[in-house]
């Protein structure tokens, strides 16, 4: 049977996230600048019928989510047209 590495909230039976364990399995959405305690998850290696591995589950080490990087505007140029302007720009981190 593959195993695969299951990702559950604390305290609960059924996992939010699974997937390869070779390969990252995502906790996702979490607002911006959310502090997740050691623990707050829990990871255990499941098999195709979702059985736990009998060692069970280990506390995830905590982490903040990160906050999203705003777009910028930098070389902003206007143009005058005959009835305003046409105006470019380059956005970064868009």
């Amino acid at each position: 049977m593959a195993q695969k590495l299951a990702i559950y909230k604390k305290g609960e039976t059924t996992p939010l996230a699974t997937g390869d364990p070779s390969e990252k399995v995502s906790v996702t959405g979490l607002a911006a600048g959310t502090v997740v305690a050691n623990g707050d998850y829990q990871a255990a290696v499941i098999d195709d019928t979702n059985a736990e591995n009998p060692s069970g589950k280990v506390d995830v080490p905590g982490w903040t989510v990160l906050k999203k990087t705003e777009p910028e505007l930098t070389n902003v140029k206007a143009t005058a047209t005959e009835d305003g302007a046409d105006v470019t720009a380059d956005v970064t981190n868009a």
